[in-house]
């Protein structure tokens, strides 16, 4: 189970407003500035990079930080990318950035299989750990992992972004208040078309030893990381998984073929520790869809509604008035939703999927300023990769699977 909701970013006392101010910006001032070193360029490094140089300008709370070191070969990319995303210097040996006394943060935004690596090296050497999902290749490799973590005392967050949409924050805080009464099922599907088309050609993804799990690994992780946040862990399920292209070209126009060795969809039924069910289904052969995280969580007095496509709304369905009145409400987010406001002042004006990463980023950097663990940390990262694995194991084997 996530930890409880904490409240949104405070704002000043409106009877003290420049001694609260003052006050925040000493406290700011005597923490120490915490180097960054980040590994990896793609997708999720430069979302990395982004966050962290401007984490401060968007809420000011957070301990000051120095973008060090920058990973990736051959090191003139390493030098190019650490020149446009501000760091002082450029590596193509990512031993040589977790070694750097200089940094504080490493950020592994890396192909799967190097993770557990890169990750156990860092917390070897008292670094605070930022890994991007899933944590490893195999269950093992990441209870490994936080063992490790627990016994070095370093600050670890996994970047399961959805989880910090303010949205989704509400939806939580609407579902404690018992704005939908007692919880009885969840359903969610995440779905995309990165691999529909069964001419795409093969590549790190459709392999165990590099990727791991395959929809599970990239997709349905997260849906597991928000069924979790809606409902609470889960116990045991059973699952199919199918790997619907199960050759790929070699390239473009190539007649040779390789196997592809994980799922492209996987489907499960959930039973969570709390007694509720839920259905969740995943694809990563899904036409037409982009970034859909779907879900519903249907409750004894209503209903509320997600979809990832449009996150700066939440719908809501309440069994209350007069019949001829009752529908789906849409509650578009605002400065109402902390932390929205500290993004934009008006509502209406939307968040997008790099302001998630800023707010994982703003999470992290207090979490170490508070000396306490964030979310989600490796251990609750653990739980969400446990279901995953569940979900291959049962769909291999026809039969309920615990969730250990």
């Amino acid at each position: 189970m996530l930890p409880p909701l904490r409240d949104g970013p405070v704002g000043p006392p409106r009877d003290d407003v420049f001694t609260w101010v003052a006050k925040k910006l000493q406290e700011i001032r005597d923490m120490d500035s915490l180097g960054i070193g980040l590994i990896g360029t793609g997708f999720m490094g430069k979302c990395h990079a982004l966050a962290y140089g401007s984490v401060k300008a968007v809420f000011g709370d957070v301990p000051p930080t120095r973008l060090e070191v920058l990973c990736d070969v051959p090191s003139e990319k390493a030098d190019a990318f650490a020149d446009q995303f501000g760091f002082a210097r450029g590596t193509s040996d990512w031993t040589d950035l977790i070694a750097d006394p200089k940094v504080d943060i490493v950020c592994i935004t890396t192909p799967n299989k190097v993770h557990r690596d890169m990750a156990m090296a860092a917390l070897e050497a008292g670094k605070h750990v930022h890994l991007e999902k899933p944590m490893a290749l195999t269950l093992e490799d990441a209870r490994e992992m936080l063992a490790l973590a627990e016994k070095t005392g370093a600050k670890t967050i996994v970047g399961y972004n959805y989880l910090h949409n303010p949205a989704i924050a509400h939806a939580r805080k609407l579902i404690a208040e018992g704005a939908i009464g007692r919880i009885v099922h969840f359903r969610g599907m995440v779905d995309e078309d990165y691999q529909a088309d069964p001419e795409l050609a093969w590549t790190w993804r459709a392999t165990k030893a590099d990727a791991g799990l395959g929809t599970l690994g990239d997709l349905g992780c997260h849906l597991v990381s928000l069924a979790t946040a809606m409902v609470g862990p889960v116990e045991s399920l059973i699952a199919e998984t199918k790997t619907v292209h199960e050759t790929r070209p070699m390239g473009d126009g190539s007649s040779e073929r390789r196997p592809v060795e994980n799922e492209d969809i996987a489907s499960a039924l959930l039973t969570f520790q709390n007694g509720v069910h839920g259905v969740i289904s995943t694809s990563r052969s899904a036409w037409g869809r982009k970034s859909y995280i779907g879900f519903e969580v249907h409750g004894t007095k209503g209903m509320l509604t997600f979809d990832q496509e449009r996150m700066n709304e939440l719908r809501l369905y309440q069994n209350r008035g007069p019949l001829a009145e009752q529908g789906f409400k849409t509650l578009l987010t605002g400065p109402a939703h902390p932390p929205y406001g500290q993004f934009v002042p008006a509502a209406g004006h939307q968040l997008g999927f790099n302001d998630l990463k800023v707010i994982e980023v703003h999470e992290f950097l207090r979490a170490i300023a508070e000396n306490r663990q964030a979310v989600p940390s490796f251990k609750e990262a653990l739980h969400f990769e446990a279901v995953i694995h569940a979900i291959a194991e049962s769909g291999a084997s026809c039969a309920r699977v615990s969730v250990r």
